[in-house]
C-alpha cells in the first residue's frame, strides 16, 4: 500500500514463510482485508503441520510430509514411493510418527513458502536445499519461460467455514466466532502426486500449481468483493506467480497492485510498519 500510495480498503494477499499469527500459529498464507490502521484476516491456506519446525526452511520434504499427513494422517507412512518418505530410514520414520503423535516440534502453518516447498519435494524436484526458499525457486524455473502459457490449474477448494475470532481479528469486538475462507489445497496434491507417479515432467506440474494458486487468489477476490487487490510477501518474488496472478486478477476485472520501489519480502516490512506507525498517530 505504501509503495503504491494506497488509502481506503484493499485485500491484502500476505505469502511468505513465516510469520507469527494472532492465533500464535505461523501464518505465511493469508488474506487480509486491511487498511493503513487495521486488518480482518479473511481468508488463508488451509493449515498443516511442519515436522521439525524451523528445519523445514531447508528440508522440503519435511513440509511434504506434514502437508501429506494433513490429507492421511499416519497412512502418510506407508507410501513408501512418495519423494518425502523414499528416502527415509525405518529410524527416522518411527520417530516422525511419534513427533506426530506427541505433537512435539510439529508446529501449525498456512505459509505459502512451505506450500511451495512440498510441491517441489512431491515433485521429485528437491528433498533439501542450501537456503530457505531454493525449492521454490527451482520449482518456478522448472517451468521456464514465465511468458508461456500456463497449463490446465490444478484444483484448489475454496471452504467457506467459522474460525475463532482471535484467529481473524486484532480486536475481536466481543464475537467468538468469525466467517472465513479456507483454501484448501489437498485436492491439488493429490492431483499432482498423481502427475509426478505416471512420470509427468516437472514443467508441467510447476505449471498447473502455480496456475492453481493464481485461481485460487482470484476466487477469494470474487468472494470479498474488494476491487483493489494488494500482492505482498516474499513469493511475490516468483516471478510466474506474480505474472500469473495480475494477468488472471486483470481478467476477472480487479484491480492488482505489486510491488515496485520496496521489495515484496523482508526488505519492506519496515515501510509497511512506519506507514501503519503514521496512519495510527494521525488517524488517517
Amino acid at each position: 500500500m505504501a509503495d503504491n500510495e494506497l488509502h481506503g480498503e484493499v485485500l491484502g494477499v500476505a505469502w511468505d514463510g513465516t510469520g507469527l499469527g494472532l492465533d500464535r500459529t505461523i501464518w505465511g498464507g493469508e488474506f487480509l482485508l486491511a487498511t493503513t490502521t487495521g486488518f480482518r484476516r479473511v481468508a488463508a491456506l488451509r493449515s498443516f503441520r511442519l515436522p521439525g519446525g524451523e528445519a523445514a526452511a531447508r528440508t522440503p520434504w519435511r513440509s511434504a510430509l506434514g502437508a501429506f499427513h494433513e490429507v492421511f494422517g499416519d497412512a502418510v507412512f506407508e507410501q513408501p514411493d512418495l519423494a518425502c518418505i523414499r528416502d527415509r530410514s525405518a529410524q527416522e520414520i518411527g520417530l516422525l510418527r511419534r513427533q506426530f503423535e506427541a505433537g512435539l516440534n510439529v508446529p501449525v502453518t498456512t505459509s505459502a513458502g512451505r506450500l511451495f516447498d512440498a510441491a517441489a519435494s512431491l515433485s521429485g524436484l528437491r528433498q533439501t536445499t542450501a537456503f530457505e526458499g531454493q525449492s521454490a525457486m527451482a520449482f518456478e524455473f522448472a517451468f521456464g519461460s514465465p511468458n508461456s502459457p500456463l497449463p490446465r490449474p490444478y484444483p484448489f477448494d475454496l471452504r467457506e467455514t467459522q474460525l475463532s475470532a482471535d484467529a481473524v481479528l486484532w480486536n475481536t469486538q466481543g464475537a467468538d466466532t468469525v466467517p472465513f475462507i479456507e483454501i484448501d489445497w489437498r485436492p491439488a496434491l493429490n492431483a499432482l502426486v498423481i502427475d509426478a507417479r505416471r512420470g509427468e515432467d516437472v514443467r508441467t506440474i510447476s505449471g498447473r500449481f502455480h496456475a492453481g494458486l493464481a485461481e485460487a487468489i482470484v476466487g477469494v477476490a470474487r468472494k470479498c468483493q474488494v476491487e483493489r487487490v494488494v500482492l505482498s510477501g516474499g513469493c511475490f518474488q516468483n516471478r510466474l506467480l506474480l505474472e500469473s496472478t495480475v494477468d488472471r486478477l486483470t481478467a476477472a476485472g480487479y484491480a492488482p497492485f505489486q510491488h515496485q520501489r520496496v521489495p515484496p519480502n523482508d526488505g519492506g516490512i519496515a515501510t509497511g510498519q512506519a506507514l501503519v506507525a503514521a496512519a495510527t498517530l494521525l488517524e488517517v
